[in-house]
């Protein structure tokens, strides 16, 4: 679906069309840098404890063009954004705190637990977008339900 209305001119002319494909490879790229930030954390952990475990700038700039791009979406699309926005959002603020909880269980000397939270927000945000984005696979036998 292109948008009727354009704000950012020939961007929207490029991605306006295929941004729910970009929110896609963008969630997909953010679970796979957050299950590499968390072996490295371990990793600094172990090694040298809670001082040494630092924020990945891979899975920090992964972060960062998730939710601009959840942003812009809703510049696209007003309320499948919002939504989308909302758990982009929520993936965001579960990374910081879980990074937190990582130092605090690093400190503690207690083993690093997987970010849960993290996990669950990104994987209902995937499901939400794959469902956008991937939605016209199943069109037919949905139109026939409904």
């Amino acid at each position: 679906m292109q948008p009727s209305v354009t704000l950012f001119g020939p961007l929207d002319a490029i991605l306006g069309g295929q941004m729910e494909y970009v929110l896609l490879v963008l969630a997909v790229i953010n679970i796979g840098t957050r299950a590499f930030t968390y072996r490295q954390q371990v990793k600094q952990a172990d090694e040298g404890g809670a001082d040494a475990v630092e924020r990945n700038p891979i899975h920090a700039v992964s972060n960062v063009l998730f939710i601009l791009a959840a942003f812009y979406y809703t510049t696209l699309h007003a309320h499948s954004g919002v939504v989308v926005s909302v758990l982009v959002g929520g993936v965001f603020i579960a990374d910081f705190f879980e990074f937190e909880a990582r130092k605090v269980e690093a400190r503690r000397g207690i083993d690093i637990e997987r970010p849960k939270g993290a996990i669950a927000a990104s994987l209902l945000a995937l499901v939400y977008i794959a469902y956008l984005s991937l939605f016209f696979l199943v069109e037919g036998l949905v139109g026939r339900v409904i």
